[in-house]
């Protein structure tokens, strides 16, 4: 397919996981992607780095930034891919409420 640059695969480390929350750190390779997912919990993600997410769900791509530290939550049921669209690495902490 003309244009199709295969991504890479993001890489999650669990860093705590109890009956409350699990809390997952992402990191990003510039065009690294989650894969197609849905939360089934509500999220906390705290950026770590400045952020350039590309996100991919039903209504198409978009791209927007996050600036290091700016703390933003989604109720369970999102449904999307995740793409850093920057040209450097990011990273964000997913606390996820159980």
């Amino acid at each position: 397919m003309a244009g199709y640059r295969a991504r890479m695969p993001a890489r999650p480390t669990v860093v705590s996981d109890d009956g409350f929350m699990r809390v997952t750190q992402w990191d990003f390779a510039p065009g690294a992607e989650t894969g197609h997912h849905v939360h089934g919990l509500s999220y906390i993600v705290v950026p770590m780095t400045d952020c350039r997410f590309r996100i991919e769900d039903g209504g198409g791509a978009r791209e927007f930034d996050v600036a290091k530290g700016a703390v933003y939550r989604r109720e369970a049921g999102v449904e999307h891919n995740v793409v850093n669209a920057g040209d450097a690495p990011m990273c964000f902490i997913e606390i996820e409420l159980k």
